[in-house]
């Protein structure tokens, strides 16, 4: 692909440099807490003949996925990850309101009390043109989109919502964090043709694994998204999601091709994990906080420069070790080793970036295996976890 070449997925004429460039702009707008000058630098792309979804999906969406890189090689800080996602909410929000996003307009009441057909949109005919063509008269059907119970990264769920609304679809956006029987209550009440689960964290799968099948008891298929889901969606398939889609715009097309059947009834979550029946995943997450204790309590005792710790260096520690046992209680639920031991390189190398040697990880490790040496599973994991720790430190203890 050249820099000028045409964006995959994206319509013609959206070139890759154009995006990037445009991109690179709105980074610097928002890195600065400057939301006037990110909205201008969106507003100027669509005055200049990008299209809404390309925008959306090749300029906000990745100035977003900068942020948890940028933080992660520690080149900016909390406070700053903050502001450039307030800002980029600020750009959504105003996009969400611009002209270019309104494919239908709200029904008017007539003075009989009827409802008219939609009306159209200053003169225009009663379909507006998108780059995947004509958006229908009506709208295509319902989508509920919603974040997983405790998940708190709603920007890859808004961007759906948005690109399905260009798209033709009618869509009730929940947000962040929505407790499963408030979504349950909704589709109920609303009865959409499908909902979308959106998880950025893994740590939530088991939340979003009662999700699915609550959602599916009611008839209603699912469509999961979001990074914790796992490479190709992974974990989508093993909680029997109904369909899985890598971003929104693979999901508007995959709805566009046609909806996901119904769900069957009767399904348990536990029929799709087996595995759960040893209970070495139950007795981990009821006890981590217990185990977070001992873990620390270990770890003074190994380690006397703990001694002299500051509050926040303490305070630090002990969000390592508990993130530790929450990952280890995740890779139980989905039995994936892979699963923690990516998250434990993951957060080597986070350590690595604040200077923090990775093998910082191993004495908590192995605290962790001395208190759970009754449980085969979860021992497996820990010593998976030592050795892909040893590997990218290159083997030093």
């Amino acid at each position: 692909m050249t820099a000028r070449a045409d964006l995959p997925g994206a319509p013609g004429g959206v070139t890759t440099d154009d995006a990037v460039s445009r991109a690179e702009l709105l980074w610097e707008a928002a890195a600065a807490g400057d939301e006037y000058a990110a909205v201008d630098v969106v507003v100027a792309a669509l005055h200049d003949g990008m299209d809404m979804e390309s925008l959306l999906m090749d300029v906000v969406a990745p100035v977003q996925a900068r942020v948890g890189r940028e933080w992660a090689a520690n080149r900016i800080t909390v406070a700053q990850e903050h502001t450039i996602t307030a800002v980029n909410e600020r750009v959504l929000a105003a996009l969400a309101h611009h002209p270019a996003a309104r494919i239908f307009a709200p029904a008017q009441p007539t003075p009989h009390g009827s409802t008219p057909a939609p009306p159209t949109l200053e003169g225009s005919a009663p379909a507006q043109s998108t780059p995947h063509g004509s958006a229908p008269a009506q709208p295509r059907g319902r989508v509920t989109v919603a974040c997983i119970d405790g998940e708190w990264h709603a920007f890859p769920a808004r961007i759906l919502a948005e690109v399905l609304r260009l798209r033709g679809w009618r869509v009730d956006y929940l947000g962040a964090q929505v407790p499963t029987p408030h979504l349950i209550a909704h589709l109920h009440r609303t009865g959409p043709d499908v909902v979308a689960l959106s998880s950025s964290i893994a740590t939530r799968l088991p939340a979003a694994h009662a999700a699915i099948t609550a959602c599916q008891a009611t008839g209603t298929p699912v469509l999961a998204g979001g990074a914790a889901f796992g490479p190709e969606g992974r974990y989508a398939r093993l909680l029997g999601a109904d369909a899985w889609a890598p971003d929104a715009r693979s999901a508007a097309d995959g709805l566009d091709a046609g909806l996901p059947p119904r769900p069957a009834p009767g399904r348990q979550a536990v029929d799709d994990l087996p595995h759960l029946d040893d209970q070495e995943y139950t007795l981990v997450a009821r006890s981590a906080r217990q185990l977070v204790r001992q873990v620390m309590d270990g770890l003074r005792e190994r380690i006397p420069a703990m001694a002299s710790y500051t509050p926040q260096q303490l305070r630090h520690t002990a969000e390592d070790v508990a993130h530790i046992v929450d990952f280890l209680g995740t890779a139980l639920y989905l039995d994936d080793q892979e699963l923690f031991g990516g998250f434990l390189a993951w957060t080597g190398e986070i350590l690595a970036a604040r200077g923090v040697p990775a093998r910082a990880l191993l004495p908590a490790l192995d605290l962790l295996a001395e208190r759970l040496t009754d449980f085969p599973r979860t021992t497996g994991m820990l010593a998976y976890g030592h050795e892909t720790l040893r590997a990218a430190t290159g083997g030093g203890a």
